[in-house]
């Protein structure tokens, strides 16, 4: 056998094996899945989602912050009186604001990037739309 026919069978056997998939998920063994899009906006779902975020920023800064004082001031006292309780209780208390802050921002971050991706998608949508429409008038017109 020559190198060339030798080749070629190679290239048939090796182009025969292969399974090309471009831009999708291989599809499961048994169904489902694999094929669909995989890029689905549902404004409703981002909706509940952002107001979900806001409803618990609100709620966080109402009662997050509802045993600040008292544990500053228990800290304070037990500290002033030797027992290391109260400095421990003071480094909870700080620790617990700082976290807080940190889920506030979190919520708060949540709550305006999804108002904004709700927007930004519906704007694009009106632009591929209008694209589309003059497309579909540029075929009319040739």
């Amino acid at each position: 056998m020559s190198f060339e026919q030798e080749w070629a069978s190679v290239r048939s056997t090796s182009t025969a094996n292969v399974d090309m998939r471009l831009n999708q998920v291989a599809p499961e063994p048994g169904g489902g899945g694999g094929g669909g899009a995989d890029l689905s906006v549902d404004q409703d779902k981002l909706g509940a989602i952002g107001s979900a975020a806001y409803a618990l920023h609100g709620r966080l800064v109402k009662d997050g912050n509802h045993a600040r004082t008292s544990t500053t001031e228990a800290g304070t006292a037990l500290a002033g009186h030797g027992f290391l309780t109260g400095s421990a209780l003071t480094t909870v208390q700080e620790t617990w604001s700082s976290q807080l802050n940190t889920l506030l921002d979190a919520c708060a971050n949540i709550s305006n990037h999804l108002d904004y991706s709700a927007a930004s998608h519906a704007k694009e949508e009106a632009d591929i739309a209008a694209a589309l429409s003059a497309s579909r008038i540029n075929e009319y017109l040739k």
